[in-house]
C-alpha cells in the first residue's frame, strides 16, 4: 500500500506530542545542543513538589489508626471485621497530641520517617466547597462537591481543588502558569509526568512533560537500532523538517519536531545524572521515584528552579478483602517514601523537595464484608525536609459510629479541605499569598489568602 507524506504524518498519532508541553513546543526546533554544554551555575533556589496519587480511594483509616484504648475500642467498633490488632500497630506519639496513634504494621519505613521529623500526616482531609455541618446536610441546605462519591469526579477534583466545575483546569497547571518564568529554559515543562497527561499538571499554558522510569521517547521506536526502526526514524525527521502550506500539517510537525528536539535535551541531561548508592525496590512507585530523584539531580543542566513531578499508584479500591490486599500495597508506599527520602539526602536536597499523597476520597468506616466503600474524608501524608514532621495536622477525626461527621456507614465529613492542604505545599513552592487565589481559587472559603501565615503550618518554609 502506498504511503504518502500527509498518511504518514497522520499516522504519527499522539506518541510524538505526549511529552510535549505547549510552552517550548514551536521554540528550538533546530538541532538539539547538548544539554550540558548549557548547564547553568547552580542557583540555590529549588523547590520541587512530587505529588503521588493513590488512585481507587485509599482505606486511610487503617493506615493511621488510634492506639489509646478508649479510642482503639471506638475504632473496632467502627470497622468490626476491618479492625487491625492493636498490639501489631506501629506506635507514634504525634508532638502537638497527648495521644498515641499507630501506621500500619507494614509501614515501618513510614514510621522510622515520621520519627525522625521528616513525615506528617493530614488528618481527615477531603474536597469541599465550603465548611459544612451534617446538620447542614441534613436540611439540603448544603452545596457538596459534584458527584462525591464518584471515583471519575473526586479523583479529578483532588488534582484541581475545585469541586464545583468539572471542567476546572489542574492546580499544578496553575502553579505552573503562574511560576515557570522561574525556569530559565522552556523545552522541559516545570511539571513531569511518569503518568503520562493527568488533570494535577493542566495548565492554560503549560503541560506535562511525560517520561517513563527509563527516561523519555516522543515517539515509538526512536532509538531503537533495529533497520525499521531506524528507517523510520529518519522519515519522520524528514518530514518534521519540511514546508506545508496546510497550517495543521505544519503545526503538527512543529510540534513532532518540538517534542523530538525536547526529548534530546532531556536525554542529554539525564545521562548527567550521578550514579545512587540508594537501592530502589522494582515496584513501579519506586522505580519512578528513582527516575524524579535522577531528574532533579540534573536539574541546572535543564536550566530549572521549580518542578512539580506526578505519579500514579492505582489498586486502591478495596471493596473485597481489604486486610489481604490493602497490606502488602501500603507496605511498597512506605518503602518507596524511604527510599526516596535516602536518594535525596544523597543528593543533599530533602529540604528542598516536598512528597505529598492524594487519593479519590476516605472510604467507610463500616465493613460491607471484608471490605469498605466510596468514603469522603481521609488522612494523608507529607514527607520531606522541610516539613515539620512527627506530628498530625488537622484534626483528627472521631471514629465511633454516629459521631458528628458521619453522614453515614462512616462517611467523614472532612474537617480540613483540599484547598487548605494545597495551599500550604503552594507558598512553599513560592506563591505569594496574593496570588495564591489565582492557583486555588476557592481558598478565601477556608482561609484569608492574604495572610502570610500558612493555613495549616505543617511546612516550615
Amino acid at each position: 500500500m502506498k504511503t504518502t507524506r500527509r498518511t504518514f504524518v497522520k499516522g504519527l498519532g499522539c506518541s510524538a506530542l505526549s511529552a510535549t508541553p505547549l510552552l517550548g513546543t514551536l521554540a528550538h526546533l533546530g538541532g538539539a545542543t547538548s544539554a550540558a554544554a548549557q548547564a547553568m551555575p547552580p542557583s540555590g533556589d529549588y523547590r520541587a513538589l512530587v505529588c503521588i496519587l493513590l488512585a481507587g480511594g485509599n482505606d486511610s483509616f487503617n493506615m493511621i489508626v488510634p492506639h489509646d484504648v478508649d479510642e482503639y475500642a471506638d475504632y473496632v467498633a467502627a470497622r468490626s471485621d476491618l479492625a487491625l490488632p492493636r498490639n501489631e500497630l506501629r506506635v507514634v506519639s504525634p508532638a502537638s497530641l497527648d495521644r498515641d496513634f499507630g501506621f500500619h504494621p507494614d509501614m515501618e519505613g513510614v514510621q522510622g520517617l515520621f520519627e525522625a521529623g521528616r513525615l506528617a500526616v493530614i488528618n481527615n482531609v477531603g474536597t469541599l466547597v465550603e465548611p459544612v455541618t451534617l446538620n447542614e446536610i441534613d436540611l439540603g441546605t448544603a452545596k457538596l462537591p459534584l458527584g462525591l462519591y464518584s471515583h471519575s469526579d473526586q479523583i479529578r477534583q483532588w488534582q484541581t481543588s475545585v469541586p464545583n466545575d468539572r471542567e476546572a483546569l489542574g492546580w499544578g497547571g496553575r502553579l505552573s502558569d503562574l511560576l515557570h518564568e522561574l525556569n530559565e529554559r522552556a523545552e522541559i515543562s516545570m511539571g513531569i509526568s511518569l503518568a503520562g497527561t493527568n488533570d494535577f499538571q493542566a495548565g492554560a499554558d503549560t503541560r506535562e512533560f511525560a517520561i517513563t522510569t527509563t527516561g523519555s521517547q516522543p515517539i515509538e521506536g526512536f532509538g531503537n537500532p533495529e533497520p525499521i526502526h531506524v528507517a523510520r526514524e529518519a522519515s519522520i525527521r524528514s518530514l518534521v523538517d519540511s514546508h506545508y502550506k496546510n497550517l495543521l500539517e505544519q503545526a503538527f510537525a512543529d510540534a513532532t519536531a518540538g517534542a523530538i528536539h525536547n526529548d534530546e535535551v532531556f536525554s542529554a541531561a539525564i545521562a548527567n545524572a550521578p550514579a545512587l548508592n540508594t537501592n530502589f525496590s522494582a515496584t513501579p512507585l519506586s522505580q519512578s521515584l528513582r527516575m524524579i530523584a535522577e531528574t532533579i539531580s540534573v536539574r541546572e543542566y535543564l536550566g530549572i528552579r521549580r518542578q512539580t513531578f506526578f505519579v500514579l499508584v492505582g489498586g486502591w479500591d478495596h471493596h473485597d478483602e481489604v486486610l489481604a490486599t490493602q497490606a502488602p500495597m501500603l507496605s511498597g508506599v512506605s518503602a518507596s517514601l524511604a527510599e526516596f527520602d535516602a536518594a535525596l539526602g544523597e543528593l543533599e536536597l530533602r529540604d528542598e523537595v516536598t512528597t505529598f499523597t492524594i487519593s479519590d476520597f476516605g472510604r467507610t468506616l463500616s465493613s460491607n464484608g471484608r471490605g469498605s466503600d466510596h468514603g469522603w474524608g481521609g488522612n494523608q501524608l507529607v514527607m520531606g525536609g522541610a516539613v515539620n514532621g512527627g506530628d498530625f495536622y488537622g484534626t483528627p477525626p472521631p471514629l465511633y459510629p454516629g459521631n458528628d461527621l458521619d453522614t453515614g456507614r462512616g462517611r467523614l465529613i472532612p474537617t480540613l479541605s483540599t484547598d487548605e492542604y494545597f495551599a500550604e505545599l503552594a507558598m512553599w513552592f513560592g506563591v505569594t499569598p496574593g496570588d495564591l487565589p489565582s492557583v486555588l481559587p476557592n481558598i478565601h472559603r477556608f482561609a484569608n489568602p492574604t495572610l502570610a501565615d500558612p493555613p495549616v503550618g505543617f511546612l516550615l518554609g
